[in-house]
């Protein structure tokens, strides 16, 4: 008897040892705006830390666009030799190829009620992510706005970015109460958009609601 389970037990470890470990689920989260490190940036990693609490399976990363050239090579520049001029979308570009991306976090400012030129930037440059295959479908987003009132024009930002992402064929995806449409933050403090406490919850929603997205998308795809 003794034999026997120690034959069984041999045999349950080689099976665990033989089953594939579950690959992670990563959500990027980007940070659209012209300043780097302000409340943007604030608010999509505080949407990250929401995701990223739900399981230990989500891994996160916090990407700041803020100061990044996006547009010199979509201008066709090239350098004296007469190569391509490269810019900073360059090094984005594989991570949102990358496989085992499951979602994505954008964030972006409100400028007179709309997004912010580099978020427009961005969302354009995303361009080639639809030829000759709709890279993003069934990726699951959330997006995040931050403006210098309470109804800044938080909810259009939103909108406008969330029909970009259609456009992909993305699964877009609110917050959970009080975040339904996404996450909205109020910059009243000087730039210290963590004394939104509204604001704040709402960004750590989107993230718990983009992680649960992408988690339920992947049990289901198994």
């Amino acid at each position: 008897m003794a034999a026997g389970a120690a034959a069984l037990a041999a045999s349950t470890t080689t099976a665990a040892a033989e089953k594939p470990a579950t690959p992670p689920l990563k959500i990027i989260g980007l940070a659209c705006s012209m300043r780097p490190g302000k409340t943007t940036a604030v608010g999509v990693q505080a949407a990250l830390a929401g995701a990223k609490a739900v399981s230990p399976q989500i891994q996160i990363e916090f990407l700041d666009l803020g100061g990044l050239d996006l547009w010199s090579a979509a201008l066709g520049r090239r350098n004296h030799d007469g190569s391509p001029v490269k810019d900073d979308f360059e090094p984005i570009l594989p991570k949102l190829k990358d496989p085992q991306l499951a979602g994505l976090i954008i964030g972006s400012p409100a400028y007179y009620r709309t997004l912010s030129a580099q978020c427009k930037l961005f969302l354009e440059r995303c361009a080639v992510l639809r030829e000759p295959k709709l890279l993003l479908a069934d990726k699951v987003v959330g997006v995040l706005a931050v403006g210098g009132y309470r109804n800044g024009g938080q909810e259009m930002v939103i909108e406008q970015i969330q029909a970009v992402m259609l456009c992909h064929e993305a699964i877009i995806v609110g917050g959970k109460p009080r975040a339904h449409q996404g996450a909205t933050l109020w910059n009243a403090a000087d730039d210290d958009v963590t004394r939104d406490t509204l604001g704040m919850e709402s960004a750590a929603k989107l993230g718990a609601r983009v992680a649960d997205a992408v988690l339920k998308l992947a049990a289901a795809t198994r």
